[in-house]
């Protein structure tokens, strides 16, 4: 069992020379990664690369074949994974969700750490104001009594990440949270990211994409992931450059950063 409150000191993530093996598969080699308190790293690479394995790991939702993970200071297989989940928000922009709840109530259950509201609890007068003002923090606070199936993808995005908040939790993992996200929707969440990571500056995040388009300009680090092994891996400004991305991605782009944000273009070939 961990301790009720997990340990300030330490990093917020320290995986060592992890490996994860399916069968003959290699899906994770040597990867390993030290994530800090109020670090916010992008988790990038092409379809297939082991991003979102690699994040599930970090999220004690799978257990390494060998090496050491230890989340909170914690060290995964020594600790109760279901007590250890409670002090992690995971976003999951394919929310299994299937009952017609409110936003409202959506973001509540974060409290329980479940899909649907558990029978006979009710949130304290004081969780219910934690939601609303969460809600309110990522701009959906005038959608919070509207059904689910109203609901477009970018604001389920948002009410997605307010519930994953619901428990305090000292470190955020988010997968691909702009998936399915037009233009303006990709934006207000970005927007909404930047405003979180103001408003909470000790919470650590871990986003996943493969867009660069898709990553904060409160993004910190990134690492580079590319055949289940890390390619580079440190502070953006070092590692999102066109070599390395046109390295990982496998084919030449040109990167381009202005007013905090990146973006790939083609890169233009010599003619023959």
């Amino acid at each position: 069992m961990i301790a009720s409150t997990p340990a300030d000191a330490g990093p917020v993530l320290l995986a060592r020379d992890v490996d994860l093996v399916r069968g003959t598969a290699r899906l994770l080699d040597s990867v390993s990664l030290r994530v800090e308190r109020g670090e916010h790293w992008a988790l990038l690479g092409p379809n297939g690369a082991g991003k979102s394995t690699l994040l599930g790991i970090l999220g004690a939702q799978t257990h390494p074949t060998r090496g050491e993970v230890h989340v909170l200071g914690r060290r995964l297989g020594r600790v109760d994974v279901r007590e250890l989940r409670s002090y992690l928000g995971h976003v999951n922009p394919r929310h299994p969700l299937q009952s017609p709840l409110t936003l409202r109530q959506v973001v509540l259950t974060g409290l329980t750490n479940t899909t649907e509201p558990v029978p006979r609890w009710a949130p304290y007068a004081a969780q219910q104001a934690e939601a609303d003002r969460l809600i309110a923090l990522l701009g959906v606070g005038h959608r919070a009594s509207d059904r689910w199936p109203t609901l477009s993808q970018g604001e389920r995005g948002r009410a997605l990440i307010a519930r994953a908040l619901m428990p305090a939790p000292r470190l955020l993992l988010l997968d691909e949270p702009a998936t399915g996200l037009d233009l303006a929707a990709r934006e207000q969440l970005l927007t909404a990211l930047d405003v979180l990571r103001h408003e909470h500056p000790a919470l650590a995040t871990v986003l996943v994409t493969h867009h660069l388009e898709e990553l904060p300009p409160s993004t910190t680090h990134a690492y580079l992931l590319r055949d289940g092994r890390c390619l580079a891996a440190g502070p953006a400004s070092s590692v999102l450059t066109t070599d390395l991305v046109s390295e990982c991605f496998g084919h030449p782009v040109q990167i381009v950063q202005e007013d905090g944000r990146w973006a790939a273009r083609a890169r233009r070939l010599a003619p023959l």
